[in-house]
């Protein structure tokens, strides 16, 4: 964990958290309508913005729906990826072996059984622990999940790097950076590197890797990983005895290690600021940091925490000649040495460092195994081609002919789905949206060359004692019989559309006030001098219109639309059948 030494610290940081967000934060506290999305969403929170994770999960075990199994397991794994990370590893390891057992989902035990190969690290399990990095190892060949893939790398390194394996630890850090799948970044493995160079004594405060490592994870958004990165900088800074840079860079990442409450890093500097007074020469704050940092701790604990806060102690109570302390932390420094050189002992025998490099060379070999085939499938492919360039250059023009007997038939078909799109389904008029459209596309092109237009709104008087009195089908049959009254009263430059209903809305182009009334009158006479003779009854017919001007109404649409209207709903009032335009009051022009 990140309050270690100067040697382990940095790998167990990145250990504890290896299995974190893959994404970027975008949590809003909106009620959860899809679980599993809001699962997945809350997945990528988890070292990004740790403190809404732990909002999300509340939210979630208070306010969800009923969950899928596949959904359970998942809020499991979380409850069991936090309970890890605030230091609880006995609840968390049977959560995770819960999961891996009984989940059923592969990516999901593949991901827990990682978070467990780091519990078990953590609480001194060494066999355990490397016995199930072989395993994941092994199974890693198998593993086509990009993004399950991804992260057993970063976890081989960290891994393989508490064993002392630098070489190694470095390697499975590269593989990893060479696999970063799409929505991750290169924050993990680049931390993975910076780790196992620190922990090799192959890295200085000046090293590119571990400036790399800080700014990949900034930009990432993961600022546990940063954090790690930057005390490791602390621990390089105390190696080269230069305390004040340690204190200044400590001062500076401390309110960002305080709010995200994760223990590992807030005891590491402690341990830190103990380190760094001492070599400053500030004897009381060194004391005062030792002491806090053992308080944080749990009596019989064994760490390199305590051993070095011990080490502090006993060097300031000496400097004091206060001997019988110094003596009393010095005992207690020689257990917390002697139970680290038996951790490192325990880690060391308990690696199988044989199976790990033949895994090593079993992935470079399968990965050359492929380019082999792809080689010997393009000198086959080569060979085949020249034998059957006629018969390919055949099938290409049978498919380059029914490619283009395709496009001309789909271009057909959009022309007419675009045709039937634009016309009334019962008059085969412009329906109301296209004449719109196009009425509006003439008027700004007439206002480039200050033409002339009218707008005239024609609506059938009483139609609903029709449909009413003759049924539906007359109705339809008058609609039609109007339409094709005004079709001949039209010019080909005219646009017709019917707005709705019995209305119908008519475009008179180039044309002016004089002209526009002309025409609307007579189209309404010819309305009322034809009507409609079947199934022995006659229908007769009028009509109201209202008539705008772009004399007066100027070339938008909307407001020669208004005034059109307007127009016609006097023509209605006044007594129907008749023509009003937008310039008369109650005004009209009868036949």
């Amino acid at each position: 964990m990140p309050g270690l030494s100067p040697r382990i610290w940095p790998w167990a940081a990145i250990a504890a958290v290896a299995w974190c967000a893959l994404g970027q934060p975008g949590y809003t506290a909106a009620s959860i309508t899809d679980p599993g999305q809001f699962l997945d969403q809350a997945e990528t929170l988890r070292t990004a913005d740790h403190s809404r994770f732990v909002q999300m999960l509340e939210q979630i075990h208070h306010e969800a729906p009923g969950l899928t199994f596949n959904e359970q397991w998942h809020l499991r794994y979380l409850d069991a990826w936090e309970t890890m990370f605030e230091g609880q590893y006995a609840k968390s390891e049977a959560e995770l072996r819960d999961v891996i057992d009984h989940s059923g989902d592969t990516s999901l035990a593949a991901k827990a059984s990682g978070l467990l190969m780091n519990n078990l690290a953590t609480n001194r399990r060494y066999e355990e622990a490397f016995a199930l990095a072989n395993r994941v190892a092994a199974e890693l060949p198998q593993m086509k999940d990009p993004e399950i893939r991804f992260t057993l790398l970063t976890n081989l390194s960290q891994m393989v790097d508490y064993a002392g394996q630098t070489d190694l630890a470095i390697q499975y850090a590269r593989m990893a950076d060479d696999a970063v799948p799409f929505g991750e970044t290169s924050c993990h493995p680049l931390s993975m590197q910076a780790a196992a160079l620190y922990n090799g004594k192959r890295l200085t405060s000046a090293s590119p890797e571990l400036q790399q490592a800080i700014s990949a994870c900034v930009v990432a958004g993961e600022p546990v990983f940063a954090n790690a990165m930057r005390l490791t900088l602390v621990s390089q800074y105390l190696d080269e005895n230069q305390p004040a840079k340690a204190m200044a860079l400590l001062d500076q990442i401390e309110p960002g290690i305080v709010s995200s409450h994760y223990f590992p890093h807030m005891l590491s500097m402690q341990v830190q600021r103990a380190q760094a007074y001492a070599k400053l020469g500030n004897d009381s704050e060194a004391r005062k940091a030792a002491l806090a940092a053992i308080a944080m701790t749990h009596p019989g604990d064994i760490s390199e925490w305590l051993r070095e806060v011990y080490d502090v102690l006993y060097n300031v109570e000496k400097k004091q000649h206060h001997s019988a302390a110094a003596l009393s932390y010095y005992e207690q420094y020689v257990i917390q040495d002697k139970g680290h050189l038996n951790d490192i002992s325990a880690r060391t025998l308990a690696y199988e460092m044989a199976q790990q490099h033949t895994q090593v060379q079993k992935l470079e070999t399968e990965k050359l195994s492929k380019q082999n085939n792809i080689l010997r499938l393009q000198q086959a492919l080569t060979t085949k081609a020249v034998e059957t360039g006629r018969l390919y250059i055949a099938l290409l023009l049978v498919v380059l002919a029914s490619v283009i007997f395709w496009l001309f038939r789909l271009k057909r078909s959009q022309l007419r789905f675009k045709k039937l799109s634009h016309q009334d389904g019962l008059t085969g008029i412009f329906n109301h949206q296209h004449f719109i459209s196009e009425a509006d596309r003439a008027l700004h092109a007439l206002e480039k060359k200050l033409g002339h237009a009218c707008l005239v709104s024609i609506d059938l008087d009483h139609f609903k004692q029709v449909n009413d009195t003759h049924g539906h089908a007359m109705g339809d049959v008058v609609l039609r019989h109007t339409v094709a009254i005004c079709q001949r009263q039209l010019r080909p430059i005219d646009l017709f559309g019917r707005l709705g209903g019995e209305e119908f809305g008519v475009l008179l182009l180039d044309c002016s006030r004089n002209e526009g009334m002309a025409i609307a009158d007579r189209i309404r006479l010819a309305i009322e001098m034809t009507p409609i003779e079947g199934d022995g009854c006659v229908v007769s017919l009028s009509a109201s219109v209202g008539v705008a001007s772009t004399d007066t109404s100027g070339y938008d649409l909307q407001r020669l639309c208004r005034e059109a209207d307007a127009a016609l709903y006097r023509a209605k009032r006044t007594g129907r059948n008749r023509v009003i335009s937008d310039t008369e009051s109650d005004g009209l022009v009868e036949a």
